[in-house]
């Protein structure tokens, strides 16, 4: 087996421990989880692979210090993801200052560093979904809630940092990651993707409850979203990882906008029971700052060599619910 590490922060999360447990799978890498579980199950998202170390939060960059010479990159997945946190000093801190941090680490010590944007960033997508990282076209943009805007100010610095040709790191690589579904998203709560949280009801045969549409564009669960299954996620990193040329920001969806109406079908085709769909008012607190729309422009990812194929939302939404939702052990 390697001796080489892989940091993964926020290791034990949704994104994050899909990566490290792909990664520790192989004997290309040991694989490192950085993250914190406190009295939660999210211990259970590693519990089927043989990660090689877990440290705190608190303790990465003495970690790094004392094992510069084994490691091979660092996939910053750690951040405060929840778009309804109110606590903007605590997103700043962990999702701005942190990766900074970081980032600066890497560059001074010549190591790779993969990190996770977020679509996010796009704001209501008034000025499109395209991954462009000059500060003419990121100022632009306008996050529509605190997270997105942490995100964004980190793409800014990697923009100036790279556009004065600061040192940088070895490999450098955003990624603005569109609607992730997938196993391992459990302790995310209300923050779980929609066919996590209507697939029990679906498994019933129960109606299922979408958001109507406040905007006279879009018919009830008409609203679009680029879904992007997780274990494309995964293979976009490995792919970059065996791949270590590749730098830039770059989308991570799938290219084509689907309803959650289509996601609620996919759902009950995937249970096979017939759709049973209603519509309740969207919560007056979430419309002003409601996405209708968002799809990634893929066509930068394609351009740097990225050729395999995504899932289709019906192929992913099925391989989630049959081989980990349905089962006694939900985990990957």
């Amino acid at each position: 087996m390697s001796t080489k590490r892989i940091l993964v922060t926020g290791g034990g999360g949704f994104i994050g421990s899909n990566i490290a447990g792909d990664l520790a799978g192989g004997t290309d890498y040991r694989v490192v989880v950085a993250d914190q579980f406190g009295a939660t199950d999210k211990w259970r998202n590693l519990a089927k692979h043989a990660v090689y170390e877990i440290i705190a939060p608190s303790e990465i960059f003495y970690w790094l210090e004392t094992n510069q010479s084994d490691l091979e990159a660092i996939v910053h997945m750690g951040a405060v993801s929840s778009t309804t946190e109110k606590d903007v000093d605590l997103i700043l801190t962990n999702n701005f200052t942190l990766s900074r941090a970081l980032w600066n680490w890497a560059a001074t010590h010549g190591k790779r560093f993969i990190y996770a944007s977020s679509a996010a960033t796009y704001g209501n997508g008034n000025e499109g979904f395209t991954d462009e990282l000059s500060m003419d076209y990121l100022s632009k943009l306008k996050p529509m809630n605190a997270y997105g805007w942490s995100k964004q100010l980190f793409d800014q610095f990697v923009s100036i940092a790279t556009s004065r040709k600061d040192t940088l790191p070895k490999q450098w690589v955003g990624l603005k990651f569109f609607n992730v579904y997938g196993p391992n998203e459990y302790h995310k709560d209300d923050q779980r993707s929609v066919v996590a949280q209507i697939y029990p009801h679906a498994a019933m045969g129960r109606p299922v409850r979408l958001f109507k549409s406040h905007n006279p564009n879009y018919k009830d669960g008409g609203q679009l979203r680029d879904f992007v299954y997780v274990k494309d996620c995964v293979k976009v990193v490995r792919w970059l990882l065996d791949n270590p040329n590749i730098n830039g920001l770059y989308n991570l969806g799938t290219g084509e906008a689907r309803s959650f109406e289509d996601l609620a079908k996919a759902t009950f085709a995937a249970v096979g029971k017939p759709p049973s769909i209603t519509y309740n008012d969207m919560p007056e607190e979430i419309r002003p700052n409601y996405q209708y729309v968002t799809e990634a422009n893929m066509t930068r990812l394609r351009a740097a060599g990225y050729s395999a194929p995504f899932y289709t939302l019906e192929a992913g939404v099925k391989d989630y619910i049959q081989h980990y939702l349905a089962q006694p052990d939900m985990y990957f």
